[in-house]
């Protein structure tokens, strides 16, 4: 889609004082308007009790929308009303030693560590959580929005947007039992090795199972029924319409239709995205397709393990002796809670999300048959209380008004948006600072915060793109420049993916990749995990892969030196039909 030449000259201007930063992991382009309320509320509200939780210094990140894109700065606990940023060091030194909670979170942060807190979390998860977030997911999606009056969509709206800031708020209460075991692992071996990132956490290879396909134990019940099953393999094998296919495996006896109508309630309606305008797994039959033949035809990644192996006795080797046992037991940790960095994610915000897609696809539908919006998918750019208003027949904001938004949000990317709003911040305080377990904790969320945001900052050339290395190994293949779902279905068994940034379930496509380059991420970003499972070459964080790499060109991926070079331009004819549909 072409860009709308009014939108020259957006202004942006910071929601408040201090430093913001924009999220350029998570959202490449501006969010709609129905997600951006449950996402500001929810995040922040998970985020501050896990920090407790924790015993953190940092209570959470304050997001804020401008302009449609996600901003946010951080916000200490103790530091004075609108402060942001951290504290002088006098200041700290006082919060930390006399100030009445941040002494508390000083010996929460100690039985953090000393009590392995998240085990007994990944525990609580597994036990209470995710059966809940299940049963909850569950029975919003037991509500067929298309069977509902007026007043009933509007109900059952309310009820959608309200599950999706719970299950944002769910998936950020773990946002360090997930990430803090892994950072302190990756903080320590810096110390003892001066190893990088990536040579790090090379050996969590294996450890997130889910990250090879969404709903991996349904997924792979459906696999085993398959394997067993000449008339669910002969289904499978259909070819033409995929949903035909996925018709014909649910109604298949025996072990394989009830296996296919389980995975299908747990994918059909999560996102592929982190947003209400990314389409749900239900919405791409063909890729589901694919998912399930590639689980049939059995797990690439085992042959990595190996190498894993081997990588892991080197570093151990360069570890000093007397923190080998350390070593040990800090990979064991971060190799424990590793899988719940992607499972979070399914079973929380990517299906409330998906679920509130359904819900707001509805009312587009019948706000287009009236003549409120031009389209049913610009009902996303409606906050929730504006689509309610056209449901009972106001008359703004106009269809034309909300076309314009959802222009901005089609086009618009993270090169038209600033990444501060006022002055970056200054230097993190001195570590000396801080107490030994608040020391310990900061060491950690900074090597973690390292490892997920921070790119590349090698340059760039017209023929090669440089970027951080996931994975050694050499692959050649077709570049396969992807910007969304709309996508996923040009790509092809071996092809290389270009692509701005993953979300947890673009898992359903990795199947039929032979490597993968992003434009965003760090070497704990969610690509840099699934390249790890697989055992693929990959390279993240190269900010400028998705421009400089024309789509369908031939292109080698040296994994080991972090370059993706440009062997071939893309053939004539399908430059020119990408270019028609740019």
């Amino acid at each position: 889609m072409k860009r709308d030449p009014s939108f020259t000259g957006v202004k942006f201007e910071a929601p408040g004082p201090g430093p913001w930063e924009i999220d350029r992991a998570h959202f490449t382009r501006p969010v709609t308007r129905f997600a951006a309320e449950p996402l500001t509320r929810g995040m922040p509200r998970g985020f501050a009790e896990g920090s407790a939780r924790y015993g953190l210094l940092m209570s959470h990140l304050k997001p804020a929308v401008v302009n449609g894109f996600m901003y946010a700065q951080p916000v200490i606990h103790g530091a004075p009303e609108g402060a942001s940023g951290p504290p002088p060091r006098p200041l700290l030194w006082l919060l930390l030693r006399l100030h009445p909670g941040m002494r508390a979170r000083i010996r929460q942060s100690r039985r953090v560590f000393e009590g392995k807190l998240w085990r007994e979390d990944l525990d609580r998860w597994d036990r209470v959580d995710r059966p809940r977030a299940t049963e909850k997911n569950l029975a919003v999606q037991a509500i067929d929005p298309a069977a509902l009056d007026t007043e009933a969509l509007i109900a059952h709206l309310r009820r959608a947007h309200a599950h999706m800031e719970d299950m944002v708020f769910l998936h950020h209460r773990y946002n360090f039992a997930a990430a803090l075991p892994i950072g302190d692992y990756l903080a320590h071996v810096k110390e003892w090795t001066g190893a990088s990132p990536g040579e790090a956490l090379a050996l969590l290879q294996g450890t997130t199972p889910l990250s090879k396909g969404v709903a991996t134990e349904e997924l792979g019940v459906l696999a085993r029924a398959l394997r067993a099953s000449e008339a669910g393999r002969e289904a499978l094998a259909r070819r033409g319409d995929p949903q035909a296919a996925l018709d014909a495996l649910a109604a298949t006896e025996g072990d394989v239709g009830p296996a296919t109508r389980a995975y299908l309630d747990l994918v059909r309606f999560r996102t592929v995205g982190y947003d209400v305008s990314d389409k749900t797994g239900g919405e791409l039959p063909d890729t589901l397709v694919r998912a399930i033949r590639a689980a049939v035809e059995g797990d690439r990644g085992d042959r990595a393990l190996a190498a894993r192996d081997a990588k892991e006795k080197a570093l151990r080797e360069r570890v000093p002796a007397a923190h080998r046992a350390r070593f040990d037991e800090l990979l064991r940790e971060a190799r424990h809670v590793s899988r719940l960095r992607d499972e979070r994610a399914l079973y929380t915000d990517s299906w409330g999300t998906g679920l509130g897609r359904r819900a707001v696809l509805e009312a587009g539908r019948r706000l287009a048959a009236a003549g409120k919006v031009d389209d049913p998918e610009h009902a996303a750019d409606l906050a929730l209380e504006e689509m309610i208003g056209l449901l009972r027949g106001r008359g703004a904001p106009s269809a034309a008004e909300i076309a314009g938004r959802a222009r901005w949000r089609a086009t618009a990317t993270l090169a038209d948006a600033p990444p501060w709003l006022n002055a970056p911040p200054g230097p993190p305080p001195p570590l000396d600072v801080f107490p030994a377990p608040a020391r310990r904790a900061s060491q950690a969320v900074e090597a973690l915060m390292q490892s997920v945001f921070k790119e590349s900052e090698a340059r760039n050339t017209e023929t090669t793109v440089r970027g951080l290395s996931i994975n050694d190994g050499i692959y050649e293949g077709t570049a396969r420049v992807v910007t969304g779902p709309d996508d996923f279905g040009r790509l092809q068994q071996g092809d290389v993916l270009v692509t701005r940034a993953t979300s947890a379930s673009f898992n359903v496509v990795l199947p039929l990749l032979g490597a993968i380059v992003t434009d965003r991420g760090g070497q704990l970003c969610h690509a840099a995990i699934v390249a790890r499972e697989y055992g693929i070459p990959g390279i993240v964080g190269t900010r400028e892969a998705t421009v400089t790499i024309p789509d369908g060109a031939r292109v080698r991926v040296d994994g080991a030196a972090g370059e993706v070079t440009i062997l071939a331009p893309a053939p004539a004819p399908e430059r020119g039909a990408r270019e028609a549909a740019l």
